[in-house]
């Protein structure tokens, strides 16, 4: 095998109007975590498709287990002992867990499916990676971490000599990406490399031996993991300083309410209760928590989307009876959602089409889409984003998570909010995109409009929230100045009623 298990030497890659790789070398030895760094957009998962067979390189060569290969599709990946682990996760939500499994390869007794063998194998396979999950149970009923598990353990089936894992604690809490790494050091000990991709800079340093970091489609280098620091890799990663994570505040908040909310509460006792805030004109209130605090089910009730049994709320003074989400978007608000390829991105459909989506009542004239009015109004409100993209009609999947989470904000400032509730609003995006994101909040604060930011990301909260609302188990523990608020106290808010 020699000193590497994979050589990847100057890959090069174009997509219509753009190249997404330029000569970029990965170079992964046997039993290592070598992680795979670079702000969204900058060819991580375009080159891992390569090596899994779902793209082929345009240029430059691939060796592993030291020989060339060609890797024309998945099948040959998987075939040679390279698996992957998706960022996003498309289970067959209707079979069950032990068939997702072991999909196209199923146990036989003839020519018939032995039931019984497919269930004590993902069994073992579950035991070995220390999983308690029921084989039978259909996917689709699964929490999203599980169904994360779940991936990692087929992955872990395939007996692999490397292991791709993209984003792969994107849904996992603290306890169960420990689990994670536990995993990993096993496979490590058994001579199985991991590829790692990841934008939490904190597990980068604590589980990778080596780094890459790529940027715009190229080759910045390759360091042991020992050398870095968060700052070093930010730097090499954006390729300038970046002393500052958020732009300066240069507003005030104003003192008018635009929306107050009065003890409302759901039909479900576990969910949230009694919970009142109020909400001031150009001004971003972070909400806080830990999982489970009921953060995002109480947005989405504000939203439309969920019921509430009791309780008021009033929008510039006037009650606000909220029965959809049509009189939500008829009163000013906007929701993002927090898993935009869940329930935001329509990625098979054109940046054109996901912007406008939300207003196309907007551009219609006796019942007939005005089609050049809906490509005028996405380009320039994707202009004023700053979206990275050749044309409006590039398909949103082939955009980075940066540039598709500015779509839609692009998407809904269409429908002329004054209050936007962000959930989560830079989850799986990088720094630099990141800090695109916090200027466009500012920005839209000094317009006038409220912002409501739910994040679990400490920083984030203390650094662009005027206000911090803190949550647990469904209640509000209390509510913190930006002079008050530091991780401590957030974090004693946040276990309030925790035993």
């Amino acid at each position: 095998m020699g000193e590497y298990v994979l050589e990847m030497n100057n890959i090069t890659k174009v997509f219509p109007g753009v190249k997404a790789l330029d000569g970029v070398t990965l170079k992964v030895r046997p039993g290592s975590v070598h992680a795979l760094m670079g702000e969204n957009g900058a060819g991580k998962s375009t080159l891992m498709k390569c090596l899994f067979g779902i793209y082929h390189e345009d240029g430059g060569e691939i060796i592993f287990d030291g020989k060339k290969r060609t890797i024309n599709t998945s099948k040959e990946a998987l075939d040679l002992g390279i698996s992957m682990i998706h960022q996003e996760l498309h289970p067959i939500r209707f079979r069950p867990v032990m068939e997702n499994i072991w999909l196209g390869r199923f146990p036989m007794r003839g020519i018939a499916v032995n039931k019984k063998a497919m269930i004590k194998q993902t069994k073992e396979l579950f035991k070995e990676v220390d999983l308690d999950i029921d084989p039978e149970v259909l996917a689709g009923t699964l929490s999203a971490s599980n169904l994360q598990l779940v991936e990692i353990a087929k992955a872990v089936s395939y007996n692999s000599k490397i292991i791709i894992m993209d984003e792969p604690t994107s849904s996992l809490t603290d306890n169960e990406t420990e689990h994670l790494f536990k995993i990993i050091r096993q496979l490590q000990s058994k001579g199985c490399a991991i590829i790692y991709i990841s934008h939490k800079m904190e597990e980068i340093l604590k589980i990778s031996d080596e780094v890459t970091i790529m940027r715009d489609g190229q080759y910045v280098g390759t360091w042991p993991a020992k050398e870095l620091t968060t700052d070093l890799i930010i730097n090499r990663m954006v390729g300038r300083d970046m002393t500052n994570r958020f732009p300066p505040k240069t507003y005030t908040p104003g003192t008018e309410v635009v929306l107050k909310v009065d003890d409302i509460c759901s039909p479900l006792p576990k969910s949230f209760q009694h919970v009142s805030f109020d909400l001031h004109k150009g001004e971003i209130l972070g909400i806080g928590g830990l999982v489970g605090a009921q953060r995002t089910e109480m947005v989405e009730a504000l939203f439309g989307l969920r019921e509430i049994v009791s309780g008021k709320v009033e929008k510039d003074g006037k009650p606000f009876h909220i029965k959809s989400v049509r009189d939500a978007k008829a009163h000013g608000l906007a929701l993002l959602t927090e898993e935009r390829r869940a329930s935001g991105v329509f990625g098979i459909l054109s940046i054109e089409d996901n912007t406008v989506i939300a207003a196309q009542k907007d551009f219609a004239r006796n019942g007939v889409l005005q089609e050049g009015k809906r490509y005028k109004a996405a380009k320039e409100s994707n202009e004023s984003m700053r979206t990275k993209t050749p044309s409006m009609e590039e398909l949103m999947q082939n955009l980075s998570g940066g540039n598709q989470q500015k779509v839609l904000i692009a998407r809904w400032l269409l429908t002329h909010p004054d209050i936007l509730i962000l959930d989560e609003p830079t989850r799986g995006i990088d720094v630099g995109a990141k800090y695109e994101i916090y200027t466009i909040m500012h920005d839209l604060i000094k317009e006038g409009k409220s912002i409501i930011m739910i994040s679990s990301e400490m920083p984030e909260l203390l650094g662009m929230a005027d206000r911090v609302m803190v949550m647990c188990e469904g209640r509000v523990t209390g509510i913190l100045s930006r002079e008050e608020a530091d991780s401590v106290q957030v974090m004693r808010l946040a276990t309030a009623f925790m035993k």
